[in-house]
């Protein structure tokens, strides 16, 4: 069915679509991607049906680079018989026929598999407004050669213009494969369980409750809780991570997931468009909204710099009459297109912003996500990371780390009296204590339990008082103790029985396997590490000096991380701010980036951070400031080629020293050097 296409424009009037760009980006299959970058619109929803978004009438050649890659190369390969015979018929083997009217149209049919489209996708331009684009150097260029009866060249460069764009359109494609894998991640259909028997039906029809029936190597389409008491999913689509995550009966499985080993049994706990892996998809397609200040003055740059050439071309062929004796028109219009060809912006419009998307690709491959190219650029000019402590650098999951009991006392009873009324409060330290002593004793009868507010618990055991708390409990009943509390760095929990202090147990938050490589990676990169954490300070100083961070502050209220973090900046710093971008929301909104541990069940970190690690992996901090660097790199590398380069053959070109081939190296060829360049991040081990 046929539908008017909408051109978009920016809040200046400036035209965003029928752009190289967008043609590239479209021809490669990614138009829904292109969607975003127009508008920088959400898609309400996301997981559209990729035909919803491909017009017939729009000016764009719309065949998927997954289709046949002979459709794509067709009228190049005509074009490319056509020329080649008569390049024959001229030089090497004449033909008395092949003169006149029909060798002009022997050319011009040779020029058009090649040259009526970007003649179409120019005039499309003007229409709405864009007359200065890179199709319209390319009609002028060529279109030139024909009138100064230069047919050779004049098809010579729409058609090697052509094959650059099949050849971008290809690339665009490889190093979009990773973003248009996780889009691809979710099914659009599910196994349901109705009257205990299994039906497929579509996702976006499954209700919260509904039981899903999941296969070995069956995607998961929605959240939910795992009813079966085991199984093991591949999470790579969430996390990067390929590592198998096995799951218990009760725990939380995600969209995207794969099952891997036996048939299991799903309670759908969200709905479709709410699901972890749904935020996941917008984050990512709605990336390419958040330009990188150098995309948006490439974008500017071109605007005013194609007039400028067109008028510069213009000038070449015309003043020299005022100057020059022996003035040839042809000599001087042939002067003037060749500098058209070159000064086409073909590699820095299409090779910069596919870099900064190659950069996007290649973080969400290893579990990071970026809201947009910008936040590349900041984190590649990071000179401090400041960190919280819980769930960042630590596991957030406190253990006991020692018991201390007096000797007078027997361990393994009192353990299990701890462990019974304990049993009482869902507090962390209880948990802890679960974990270390085991299964509750029934047996134990306890009566008169009480907790006190702040201070912990007590209750009658054999008709003796138990108190489990902190040292203010040991104050508030007068037990005597003798310990030195500042000594020691980790939480404190006291145990007095019949009145008589009986020791203490020590319970820490463990840090992460990953985190002391976190820190040393960092200072390679001569980044300065700051933990702030409102954990007692001496806690946070031990954890800070296992991993070498450069400053520790504990004790802090959310008021005093935030000035804090001020302290910093006023130094003249780029900082980052790691943490769990809710309850840090202050200092995230402060820091020049806010990087969130999002975990996989942290759906509120997705829309407060500008950065997500997926896995909860410290470490990744460090890959995602390398992956900024080096993709404004990669970007540098490519505007410093195109510049020298298209630099060097302009000056020739305008002094008749160069001809139309060196004019389409500098274009094509320098185009396809800086799109194989902006490639090369997917391939990069960070």
């Amino acid at each position: 069915m046929t539908a008017q296409h909408k051109h978009t424009y920016d809040k200046a009037g400036n035209q965003l679509c029928c752009t190289h760009t967008t043609k590239i980006y479209t021809q490669a299959g990614a138009s829904e991607l292109v969607d975003h970058q127009q508008t920088g619109k959400e898609d309400s929803h996301v997981g559209h049906d990729h035909a919803e978004h491909h017009h017939d009438d729009d000016g764009h050649d719309h065949s998927h680079v997954e289709g046949s890659r002979v459709k794509l190369f067709a009228p190049a390969i005509v074009s490319f018989l056509l020329l080649m015979i008569a390049i024959v018929w001229d030089n090497w083997i004449a033909q008395e026929w092949f003169d006149g009217w029909i060798r002009v149209v022997w050319y011009v049919v040779a020029y058009v598999p090649v040259g009526f489209p970007v003649i179409k996708d120019a005039v499309v331009s003007i229409r709405k407004g864009d007359v200065f684009s890179e199709f319209l150097l390319m009609v002028i260029a060529t279109i030139g050669a024909f009138a100064i009866g230069e047919y050779p060249e004049g098809v010579a460069v729409m058609l090697f213009y052509a094959v650059g764009e099949v050849f971008q359109t290809l690339a665009v494609s490889r190093a979009k494969g990773n973003i248009k894998a996780l889009l691809d991640q979710r099914p659009d259909e599910v196994t349901v369980l109705i009257d205990d028997r299994p039906q497929i039906i579509k996702a976006t029809d499954a209700e919260i409750g509904s039981i899903i029936q999941l296969k070995p190597g069956e995607k998961l389409g929605l959240d939910g809780e795992l009813l079966s008491d085991v199984a093991s999913f591949n999470t790579a689509a969430l996390t990067g991570e390929s590592k198998p995550d096995r799951k218990s009966k009760g725990e939380s499985v995600l969209a995207g997931m794969i099952n891997l080993n036996t048939v299991s049994l799903i309670k759908v706990t969200t709905a479709y468009t709410d699901s972890k892996l749904s935020k996941i998809l917008e984050l990512v397609q709605n990336a390419t909204a958040q330009k990188a200040p150098t995309e948006l003055f490439i974008r500017k740059f071109a605007k005013i710099y194609t007039p400028i050439v067109v008028f510069l071309a213009i000038g070449i062929c015309l003043l020299p009459a005022l100057f020059v004796q022996d003035y040839v028109f042809s000599d001087w219009l042939y002067r003037a297109l060749v500098f058209l060809v070159i000064s086409c912006p073909c590699a820095l419009v299409i090779s910069i912003p596919l870099g900064y998307f190659g950069g996007i690709g290649a973080a969400s491959r290893n579990g990071i996500l970026f809201k947009g190219s910008n936040f590349l650029d900041a984190l590649a000019h990071i000179q401090h990371v400041v960190m919280d402590k819980t769930g960042t650098m630590t596991e957030g999951v406190f253990q006991v780390q020692e018991v201390n009991f007096d000797a007078n006392f027997d361990q393994a009873t009192i353990l299990k009296m701890v462990n019974a009324l304990e049993s009482n409060s869902t507090h962390p330290v209880a948990t802890a204590i679960h974990q270390y002593v085991g299964e509750v004793d029934h047996g134990i009868r306890l009566d008169q339990v009480e907790e006190i507010g702040g201070h912990g618990l007590q209750a009658i055991v054999e008709g003796k008082q138990l108190l489990v708390g902190n040292f203010k409990l040991m104050d508030k009943f007068n037990v005597h103790y003798d310990v030195d509390l500042a000594s020691i760095v980790y939480t404190l929990i006291a145990v007095a029985y019949d009145n008589k202090f009986v020791g203490y147990i020590t319970i820490a938050d463990s840090i992460k396997a990953d985190a002391l490589e976190t820190i040393e990676q960092l200072h390679k990169l001569n980044v300065k590490a700051t933990m702030l954490s409102g954990d007692k300070s001496s806690v946070v100083r031990h954890v800070a000096d296992q991993l070498g961070i450069d400053h520790a502050y504990g004790d802090l209220l959310p008021e005093d991380k935030v000035n804090k973090l001020k302290e910093i900046k006023a130094q003249n710093q780029r900082v980052a701010f790691v943490g769990d971008g809710v309850n840090d929301a202050p200092v995230v909104a402060l820091s020049d980036v806010g990087i969130a541990m999002g975990g996989l069940g942290s759906d509120a970190t997705i829309e407060t951070a500008d950065v997500v690690i997926q896995d909860d992996k410290p470490s990744k901090i460090p890959i995602a400031i390398r992956i900024g660097k080096q993709t404004k790199h990669v970007v540098w590398q490519n505007i410093t080629l195109a510049f020298v380069v298209k630099g060097i053959v302009l000056i020739l070109g305008a002094g008749g020293i160069a001809t139309m081939w060196e004019a389409v190296f500098a274009d094509v060829g320098v185009s396809l050097i800086a799109i194989l360049n902006a490639v090369r991040i997917q391939k990069m081990k960070f």
